[in-house]
């Protein structure tokens, strides 16, 4: 299948570690088989057809304590919409789907890699993520384009 759009940069926009103590550090260390991946994607139109993909990944334990330690990083991706898109119909799946899961891959190696250096170096995530069925069950949390043209 032919892109119908393509990247033009690709950065780091935020970048988050907090682990408040030693405690918190323990604590999530010994608790990291129930941390989670949450995936949010954020998209801002530019001009010219060009458009922000935010995707912004959290590893998080859902236990309310205040031991836990925080990890986000928020990845942009700058892309230029082919002229032949025509409708919030066809953009969708080229932010929901394909671009994230082109990027991705990098998104996870830079943030495995972040929680290594965290001092988490046996930090694994379990599963792939699957854009395409993520999509499908409409399981991403979006916040999507409304006056992309």
């Amino acid at each position: 299948m032919e892109k119908n759009y393509k990247i033009l940069a690709e950065f780091i926009k935020d970048l988050s570690v907090e682990t408040s103590d030693i405690e918190s550090y323990i604590y999530t260390k010994e608790n990291l088989s129930k941390h989670k991946v949450y995936i949010d994607i954020n998209t801002k139109p530019l001009k010219n057809k060009m458009a922000e993909v935010s995707i912004s990944t959290k590893f998080k334990n859902n236990d309310e304590t205040t031991r836990n330690s925080y990890f986000e990083m928020v990845y942009a991706v700058i892309v230029k919409i082919n002229e032949e898109v025509k409708t919030k119909t066809e953009l969708e799946p080229i932010f929901l789907k394909q671009i994230p899961g082109e990027v991705y891959p990098k998104i996870e190696k830079i943030f495995l890699d972040l929680l290594r250096h965290a001092g988490y170096p046996n930090v694994k995530f379990e599963t792939k993520v699957d854009f395409e069925k993520l999509y499908q069950n409409k399981w991403i949390k979006v916040f999507f384009l409304r006056n992309f043209f």
